[in-house]
């Protein structure tokens, strides 16, 4: 009988055998699950994300950034040039085009005004529906939210079977977090999907097949790159990883990273030119900030359109503000390096933040699955390092990347071998839904029990951890409904138009302390950095209510 031969350690050395391409680790345990139960908990899983969003989208008034992006992405259909938003490029704006397209708005290709004035013009002064248009506007947001839970739910099963990918996708499919920022008309999850999906690719050119996932890996990081400047610092990280899918051979990984690359360039020049094909950019309708140094080497390097590298600039000039930030009742100007971890502590649910720890220790101390963590747990360190050095303390909408990837590393906890881990990792993500339902439908302000819950983020965060414009149309309810008749004075933070909605309202920081009485409606990130006349009104005042957990009522 002919048997094969083995190669020996000197053959492969010599390349008289091709090595072979490490294998992923083999799910455990295998064969438990049928394939139409899983697929009917997936669907589940996913439906019920898709009805939170859904809900939530259409019941929220913009907020601050979205106005800005419908109406640059409304542009983008009429005017067919970058225009307005140049600190972000067109990508997720296109998406939100998709289902601005749907809603056939009226556009003033004649206005003049700036990014924000646009987006007041074109929902309020147009003759647009805003209600009508931001569902629309969101709509294709939410669709992208629910494919990335499936590659969340595929590159967790492919690490470890499908009983932790559908851990996995539980988690990720009631991250309070995800559901906030899914369900909006702007570009936060659509960049961190996009750098998850290229991670998930590039794991599996691992199985062999490198001519068919390199190029997509480097098509999903060039979407997270044409979509928010904030993919970036991944960018070095996911292209090293290409080279190290491939075993690390000197041309096979150098050819890889230059496919991965080549192509994640391709996608950003492609998605410029789709708005504009003469890439048509006037830098003198925006001001764009001088870079020297180190940066703007570095931004004069970037292979991108001019348009782009002057976005960076203007990211860079933001960065340089001395922005206010608030935490635990503590205003405070410029950065602070621990505000996102601890924001991410308060705002994230108790049972997923014990499952992404065990999770990554896992990844860590279980050996079959340490090949993962360079795929999982470092783009993830990378995009946190370079968040937290961020001067805008505004919100985990800057770590949204974080319910994506420790995802597939929680799920990977049902891999490792110890008593009552099914029972009390099933009961833990038991709990993280619990949690989440609790909060339906105000996910903007979610806080865990540990911190008191929505109705209590206000004391300690602001900003769009908790208020960001997103009920005005239920204050107007509120106001309609209880308080007919009285005088309302309004300190509102957002992009919404008040008189639109109804709200007959003044600004009490514009009158004499003496004359305001009534009803004062106060936004709760205006209150958090409340100083001067409007801390004193508030002392003054009688708290009666509150509105979605953002807006606190007061009686004078």
């Amino acid at each position: 009988m002919m048997t094969r031969a083995t190669p020996t350690d000197a053959q492969r050395t010599h390349g008289r055998h091709r090595e072979p391409v490490p294998s992923r680790p083999r799910p455990s345990p295998p064969g438990r699950l049928r394939p139409w139960p899983v697929r009917l908990l997936v669907a589940l899983l996913l439906a019920q994300t898709a009805a939170a969003a859904v809900t939530t989208a259409v019941r929220q008034t913009p907020t601050i950034d979205e106005p800005v992006y419908v109406a640059t992405a409304a542009g983008y259909l009429r005017e067919h040039r970058i225009r307005y938003n140049p600190e972000h490029p067109p990508l997720g704006k296109l998406v939100v085009a998709g289902g601005v397209a749907l809603a056939g708005p009226r556009v003033d290709t004649d206005f003049t005004g700036d990014q924000t004035a646009a987006g007041r013009h074109l929902l309020y002064e147009s003759g647009n529906d805003p209600w009508r248009l931001m569902f629309w506007a969101r709509l294709p947001v939410i669709i992208l939210t629910l494919l990335f839970g499936l590659v969340v739910f595929a590159f967790t099963r492919d690490l470890a079977g499908p009983a932790p990918a559908l851990a996995a996708l539980a988690l990720y499919a009631f991250s309070p977090d995800v559901i906030a920022h899914g369900s909006l008309a702007t570009l936060d999850v659509p960049a961190a999907g996009f750098l998850l999906t290229s991670a998930w690719l590039l794991w599996r050119v691992r199985g062999g097949r490198a001519r068919v996932y390199l190029p997509l890996a480097g098509a999903a990081l060039g979407a997270a790159l044409a979509t928010k400047m904030s993919a970036l610092p991944a960018a070095p990280v996911l292209v090293a990883l290409a080279a190290w899918s491939t075993g690390l051979r000197r041309v096979r990984g150098a050819v890889a990273a230059a496919v991965v690359a080549v192509t994640a360039v391709a996608v950003v020049w492609m998605t410029y030119l789709l708005v504009d094909p003469r890439l048509r950019w006037d830098p003198r309708q925006t001001h764009v900030p001088v870079v020297h140094g180190l940066r703007g080497l570095l931004v004069r390097l970037l292979p991108f359109p001019e348009a782009y590298r002057d976005g960076v600039r203007v990211q860079f000039g933001l960065e340089n503000q001395a922005w206010q930030g608030f935490l635990f009742g503590h205003v405070y100007s410029g950065p602070r390096w621990y505000y996102l971890p601890v924001a991410l502590v308060v705002k994230t649910p108790l049972g997923m933040l014990a499952l992404w720890t065990a999770g990554a220790l896992a990844l860590v101390a279980v050996r079959r699955l340490r090949p993962v963590v360079p795929y999982v747990l470092v783009p993830a360190a990378v995009l946190l390092a370079s968040a937290m050095t961020g001067s805008r303390n505004f919100g985990t909408r800057y770590a949204v990347f974080l319910p994506m990837f420790l995802a597939v590393a929680a799920g990977c906890v049902l891999v490792v071998r110890w008593p009552g881990r099914r029972v009390l990792t099933w009961a833990v993500v038991a709990f993280v839904a619990v949690s989440s339902l609790r909060t339906f439908p105000y996910y903007l302000p979610y806080s865990n029990e540990a911190f008191g819950g929505p109705a209590k983020t206000h004391l300690r965060l602001h900003d769009s951890n908790v208020d960001w414009g997103q009920d005005l149309g239920r204050l107007a309810d509120r106001l309609h409904g209880r308080y007919a008749g009285e005088r309302v004075w309004l300190v509102y933070k957002g992009s919404g138009v008040p008189a639109y909605y109804g709200i007959r309202a003044s600004d009490p920081r514009r009158a004499p302390l003496r004359t305001v009485h009534g009803v004062l409606a106060v936004s709760d990130s205006a209150a958090a950095r409340a100083r001067g006349r409007l801390a004193r009104l508030i002392r003054s005042s009688r708290q009666v209510g509150e509105v979605g957990h953002s807006i606190t009522i007061y009686q004078r």
